[in-house]
C-alpha cells in the first residue's frame, strides 16, 4: 500500500458521466481525499459516501477534491450520484487498476475490496491513510484532520 510521503500513482479512470478522469489531474492545484469503499448501495458505504457529502463544503473551503473509487459500473455510479445528490465524482475501477496502483488490500478473505482514504496535498503526495471497514464516517472526520494540520 501506498504510504505517507509517496506520491500518488499516475491512474486514469472512468467517472458516473463517462467522462475519464485523471487523479493526477488536480496536482499542483489542488488537494484530494481519494477514498476506496467497497459497493455502492451498502449501508456503510451509504454512510460514508453521505458523510463526505454533508462535509462537502469544508473539504472546498480547505481547497480538496473528494473523489470515490469503486468497483462498481459507471451507470451504478450515476444512480448513486442522483439519488444520494452527491457533489464529488465517483470513478469506476472494474478492473482494480486504482486498487492495484494504491495498495488498497482487500477485506473478507480477500473477497471485498478494502475501505481506505488517501490524504493527497496539493503537491501530489499522500499526507495521511485512513483504513477503518468499520467505520466508514470515521474517514471523513480523519481527512477532515489532516488536511487542517497541513494548511498550519
Amino acid at each position: 500500500m501506498l504510504k505517507i510521503g509517496d506520491q500518488i500513482p499516475d491512474v486514469e479512470l472512468v467517472d458516473q458521466d463517462g467522462e475519464n478522469i485523471s487523479l493526477r489531474a488536480s496536482v499542483g492545484r489542488k488537494a484530494m481525499v481519494i477514498y476506496f469503499y467497497p459497493k455502492n448501495n451498502t449501508p456503510g458505504c451509504t454512510l460514508e459516501a453521505c458523510s463526505f457529502r454533508d462535509s462537502y463544503e469544508e473539504f472546498v473551503e480547505l481547497g480538496a477534491d473528494v473523489i470515490g473509487i469503486s468497483g462498481d459500473s459507471t451507470s451504478s455510479h450515476k444512480q448513486v450520484v442522483e439519488k444520494r445528490r452527491l457533489p464529488f465524482i465517483l470513478l469506476s475501477d472494474n478492473q482494480k487498476i486504482a486498487e492495484k496502483a494504491f495498495g488498497v488490500k482487500r477485506s473478507v478473505l480477500g473477497l471485498l475490496p478494502g475501505r481506505v482514504t488517501f490524504i493527497i496535498d496539493k503537491k501530489g503526495f499522500v499526507i495521511d491513510i485512513f483504513s477503518s471497514t468499520t467505520q466508514p464516517t470515521k474517514h471523513v472526520s480523519t481527512a477532515l484532520e489532516a488536511l487542517k494540520a497541513a494548511d498550519k
